[in-house]
């Protein structure tokens, strides 16, 4: 493999291109995309539907691989490795955070939380411990017991924030994370999104449709028919 140095820009994107067939028909999504990210940043991505916000997130977390270009992230060159090699790379350096929580329901939060720390060579005294502390951290102390089917939304989200920072990524990747909330929950999904980014130096990548939720992030960027139109810095 191929590596940038680590003192690059953290995400950076070089004349990626991205499309599928549909039919007969061939669909460019992203036609030479160039991005840059430096580590640490708080990024939301806006843009109306078929823009190519998804197939961004995907590309992020090694899920699809570009029709041409570089991606790198850190020293990995995502472009050149092999789909197990992704796999492998995704389980230790970035956490996911989904719409729909994507928890399993017969799984207590604790439980759900521990899942990625099976992957890593840790005691289960130590997932234990680090249960604690991710849950802890986003407000849910107390409640690990407790079985998603018994929670809010916003404790959902919560439990699945603990589960994408309890092996200690370095990114997160956020795809609509108050699209399911009220905007009390959402805000306080938000304020974690934040603490995580600012005092923890967490880099986080979030699509969304919310402007309240893009006003969270340090900036925004809003792609229109796969290319990036127009970049706001966060007040």
């Amino acid at each position: 493999m191929n590596d940038w140095p680590a003192e690059a820009t953290y995400i950076r994107f070089r004349n990626v291109r991205k499309g599928y067939r549909i039919g007969g028909e061939a669909i460019s999504i992203f036609d030479n995309l160039d991005l840059d990210i430096p580590r640490g940043d708080f990024v939301a991505v806006m843009g109306p539907s078929g823009s190519g916000k998804s197939t961004l997130l995907n590309m992020l977390a090694g899920v699809e691989s570009p029709d041409a270009g570089e991606i790198a992230i850190g020293a990995a060159r995502l472009d050149l490795l092999g789909e197990s090699a992704r796999s492998a790379w995704r389980a230790h350096k970035m956490g996911i955070v989904f719409q729909s929580y994507n928890l399993l329901p017969m799984l207590t939060a604790a439980e759900n939380v521990e899942l990625p720390l099976l992957l890593k060579p840790v005691s289960a005294k130590e997932r234990r411990i680090r249960v604690g502390k991710v849950l802890d951290l986003v407000g849910l102390a107390g409640r690990e017991r407790q079985y998603p089917g018994l929670m809010s939304g916003g404790q959902q989200q919560r439990v699945g924030i603990a589960r994408a920072i309890a092996a200690d990524p370095d990114l997160l990747l956020c795809d609509e994370p108050t699209g399911d909330l009220d905007r009390k929950s959402a805000d306080d999904v938000l304020a974690i999104l934040r603490f995580l980014n600012r005092e923890l130096g967490k880099t986080i990548v979030m699509v969304t449709h919310d402007p309240q939720a893009a006003r969270h992030a340090r900036r925004t960027l809003h792609l229109d028919k796969g290319r990036f139109v127009e970049e706001r810095e966060a007040a």
